[in-house]
């Protein structure tokens, strides 16, 4: 027998354990799971399963992981070279690799490489 919840008044917000939506997400998982179904018979929306989805199964805080930056540092313990010219140089350690852009480097070189460095 299928059980019916009755909610009356203005508020109709649920509260959900992350067990209740961990078993949904899981459900959405099974091989030939439709999300819209299974998202029908808990009597919410298709969105709302992926969010949990992404809360659930990615922790990291929001802001870290969509800003997309990496912390800097600054070595100013390096001499300045005296006289002459002194050409702009970036210098990126990073995953092992040390790269330098030089200042007339075309964006597009240094946006691919900076790609490749992070695949």
């Amino acid at each position: 027998m299928n059980e019916v919840t009755v909610l009356t008044g203005v508020e109709r917000r649920r509260r959900w354990s992350d067990d209740e939506k961990l078993d949904l997400i899981e459900a959405t998982m099974e091989p030939g799971a439709n999300v819209s179904e299974i998202a029908r018979e808990a009597d919410i929306a298709p969105a709302q399963l992926y969010r949990w989805r992404k809360e659930l199964l990615d922790p990291a805080p929001a802001s870290e992981a969509e800003d997309g930056f990496a912390p800097v540092i600054i070595d100013d313990t390096r001499p300045m070279p005296t006289g002459g010219t002194i050409a702009a140089v970036i210098e990126i350690d990073i995953g092992g690799s040390h790269l330098r852009i030089a200042a007339d480097a075309p964006p597009s070189l240094v946006s691919a490489t900076l790609e490749g460095l992070r695949g």
